[in-house]
């Protein structure tokens, strides 16, 4: 009995972790759309056109629910949800009020390495 009792016990161990890993990872997906919702003077480019923050954060989260399982991590939210159209495979851009451009993922990519030393019990 103490056999199965101890192979229960690191089965809910497994579980938990896996559990704690997914809420993380989470943690770390909503710190990213948090920060694309704060840049309101930025433009974002999706396909040749210019949107507000607030429509930027809109059309991630749609992609985030149509990839459903396959955004298991933070960096699979960049590759699959924020970094280019999946209809055209044009880069997502980001264009600051001084007139700076960037790529959408190597922005993402910054600010959650910024997150992750920031709170090294989230990665």
């Amino acid at each position: 009995m103490s056999k199965f009792l101890a192979m229960t016990l690191l089965c809910l161990a497994a579980v938990a972790q896996a559990g704690a890993a997914a809420t993380s990872e989470s943690s770390r997906i909503e710190y990213l759309l948090t920060v694309v919702a704060s840049l309101h003077d930025a433009q974002f480019i999706r396909n040749g056109k210019a949107y507000d923050s607030a429509a930027a954060v809109s059309h991630m989260r749609t992609k985030l629910r149509v990839a459903g399982g396959r955004v298991k991590t933070a960096e699979d939210f960049i590759r699959y949800c924020a970094s280019e159209s999946s209809v055209s495979g044009e880069p997502y851009e980001i264009r600051f009020a001084d007139g700076r451009v960037v790529m959408s993922a190597e922005f993402l990519r910054q600010k959650l390495l910024e997150f992750d030393t920031q709170n090294p019990a989230a990665d």
